[in-house]
């Protein structure tokens, strides 16, 4: 079983990648439910269990299930490349009722009584259902999401090269095992099956690092998205920055060093601060010495600038 996609060549032109923030959380909802099948965000969760008291999330756990089917409504596909999440929460408050009511009529293995709680007056519904992720994102996400933002961005810098020196052959051979690209389709394998084109707006391309090993799909009405596993997920919940030897960091200065290493993937000045829990400013002020040393470069993507290493700066950090 699976979904077979027709891509045409404006669709191909129109792949896009974007972040998430709010699939980030929804996804976190079965890791919660099942930690067994997440064992890899066991840190996390072990900070947050304490933060539960109090709040019911009996309605998004019934809204997600751990397997099949989740209403699409509350993971809208992102309309900017780096969304907010209170824009996408307001997306999710703006769902139509009778669409959410039919959303939430397909979805199996939850509990009926709180799904038909819902689809008695889905407009009141909706608006439970965002406030609770409200109060769910401030409690138990936000202050990681800074760390998940870095992971998935470093993932998308590298999807983005691949895509732009080898196409889309390059970059579907590479982004999961269930994807195959045979050149006009898109073939996804998935527990059901579905056969077309997409909507003449091209493929949204979502990294996630709680989703777990699958990928996922959304169709129509919603812009065609596919949401595949992060690389890399291992290194999410690893303390600090990475270890600065002490011959580089004596040569350049502990911070510099901890940077120059971690550029080992590219990434903007933010995702490191975040990373080395240093300031952006300070940050840019040590990239701007380790770029007038050679040793790093920036390089504008869209509205941000990515920064790597050199070649003078890789050889630097391989042998440090």
């Amino acid at each position: 079983m699976s979904v077979s996609w027709v891509m045409k060549p404006e669709d191909v032109a129109r792949i896009r990648f974007a972040f998430s923030p709010v699939w980030e959380l929804v996804a976190s909802l079965r890791t919660l439910q099942r930690p067994s099948r997440h064992s890899i965000h066991l840190p996390w969760l072990k900070a947050v269990r304490p933060r539960l008291a109090g709040l019911d999330l009996s309605e998004l756990f019934a809204l997600v299930p751990l397997t099949g089917y989740i209403a699409d409504f509350i993971t809208p596909p992102p309309d900017t490349p780096m969304p907010e999440f209170a824009a996408e929460l307001d997306r999710v408050r703006r769902t139509p009722p009778e669409l959410a009511r039919r959303e939430a009529a397909k979805i199996v293995g939850a509990d009926r009584a709180v799904i038909e709680r819902f689809m008695a007056d889905p407009e009141a519904g909706v608006a439970r259902v965002a406030a609770t992720l409200e109060t769910y994102w401030e409690r138990c996400f936000a202050e990681f999401w800074p760390r998940v933002y870095g992971l998935l961005e470093r993932d998308v810098l590298r999807r983005s090269r691949q895509l732009a020196q080898g196409g889309a052959h390059e970059l579907f051979a590479a982004l999961d095992p269930a994807v195959t690209w045979t050149g006009e389709r898109l073939i996804i394998d998935r527990p059901w099956c579905e056969a077309g084109g997409l909507h003449g707006d091209g493929l949204v391309l979502v990294p996630s690092a709680f989703w777990g090993q699958a990928v996922a799909v959304m169709t129509a009405p919603y812009q065609s998205t596919l949401i595949y596993p992060v690389l890399g997920v291992g290194t999410l919940w690893e303390q600090g920055p990475p270890p600065a030897p002490g011959g580089l960091s004596a040569l350049i200065g502990r911070s510099r060093a901890q940077i120059l290493l971690a550029l080992a993937e590219p990434a903007t000045t933010s995702a490191l601060a975040a990373r080395m829990s240093l300031t952006p400013g300070a940050v840019s002020q040590h990239l701007g010495v380790l770029s007038g040393g050679g040793l790093a470069v920036g390089m504008r993507v869209g509205k941000q600038v990515v920064y790597r290493r050199t070649p003078i700066g890789d050889t630097l950090a391989s042998q440090a």
